[in-house]
């Protein structure tokens, strides 16, 4: 970049974005890069503090912030991500659809680690909408050495891309509820109001559910059944404490199903229970979800519906901002609860 003196920069053409801000309203973009400096707006340009301004001159080493932040932004967006143009020396990443954001932690640790660079994303396995904004990227000074965004862009793209977007699944749920107090009427269900809600955010297809006393047999039996009418999740209710009478954990693993892990590092949801019968996904939701907003199961559903299949690790991992605060006006999902897990 060349330094000129405002008043001789008449005719020229700016080499950066030049920004104002107006103190508690706004910031914007009041000269672009590539305008052409007339006398008018030479006033304009000390108003805003500038009493010189640069002027960009190629150079094969140098590449100019916009085009490093539009080059980084490129090789980084995976599937499900949309880029925009360059404004002040930014490049935004949107999501295309709703789906789970995937965050390639460790690459992007490595990209913050090069000089002149800077890349910020929202959290891992977080549920977004079409259109928001994801994550955002630039160069910090007005250029950068070519080798140095080399080695980002190389980075942004290996082994994975750094950021991609992964669309929901419309499965098929079943939902088994037990309990002898439900059954017998004595009490009224009240979990398959609630579970409706969750999985119609994921476009989830409702298949029915069963309400069965605690015996484990009887639940096993449920759950074989939905698989055999072509369930691709089932959630089974109530039964998940310690109590005596609480029948569940022995059902799910009566059904033939391979137990992932039963007891979550989360507060609240720790009795949830995650298993597998081939690609099956059954979940053992403790009572918690009647009354808390936010639970174990709220953490793992965006990554079921996004096709992800639940280990050991990913629920160990969650123990790092696994505890819900209780806000009294809960924002989840923009919030940490469940957002520190790298996977």
């Amino acid at each position: 970049m060349k330094k000129v003196p405002v008043e001789e920069a008449v005719g020229l053409p700016l080499g950066h974005d030049i920004t104002a801000i107006v103190p508690g309203k706004k910031k914007y973009r009041a000269f672009k890069r590539g305008h052409v400096v007339t006398t008018n707006d030479v006033e304009k340009l000390r108003n805003l503090g500038k009493e010189h301004i640069y002027i960009w001159e190629t150079k094969e080493q140098l590449i100019h912030e916009d085009e490093g932040a539009l080059r980084l932004a490129r090789a980084a967006a995976g599937t499900g991500v949309v880029i925009t143009e360059p404004s002040q020396g930014r490049v935004n990443l949107k999501a295309e659809y709703n789906g789970l954001l995937k965050v390639q932690v460790s690459q992007l640790q490595w990209i913050n680690n090069i000089e002149d660079i800077i890349f910020s994303t929202l959290h891992n396995n977080r549920e977004v909408s079409k259109g928001q904004l994801i994550a955002g990227t630039r160069v910090v000074p007005l250029a950068i050495e070519a080798n140095l965004l080399q080695e980002a862009e190389s980075l942004a793209l290996n082994p994975l891309p750094l950021i991609t977007v992964r669309p929901y699944k419309p499965l098929w749920v079943g939902v088994v509820t037990t309990g002898s107090e439900v059954n017998s009427g004595r009490i009224r269900d009240g979990f398959a109001h609630i579970l409706r809600q969750k999985i119609n955010a994921f476009g989830g297809r409702w298949m029915g559910q069963t309400i069965v006393p605690d015996d484990s047999e009887l639940v096993a039996l449920e759950i074989q059944n939905f698989i055999a009418e072509g369930a691709d999740l089932i959630l089974v209710t109530g039964g998940m404490s310690v109590d005596a009478d609480d029948a569940t954990p022995e059902a799910i693993r009566n059904s033939g199903a391979q137990v992932v892990f039963h007891g979550a590092p989360v507060l609240p949801g720790s009795q949830f229970m995650m298993a597998y019968m081939g690609h099956v996904a059954i979940c053992g939701v403790p009572g918690g979800a009647l009354f808390n907003q936010v639970t174990t199961l709220d953490l793992i559903l965006p990554r079921v519906f996004a096709g992800e299949r639940i280990s050991r690790a990913d629920i160990v991992a969650l123990g790092h901002g696994g505890l819900c605060q209780g806000c009294k006006v809960c924002h989840f999902p923009v919030c940490p609860f469940g957002k520190s897990a790298p996977f």
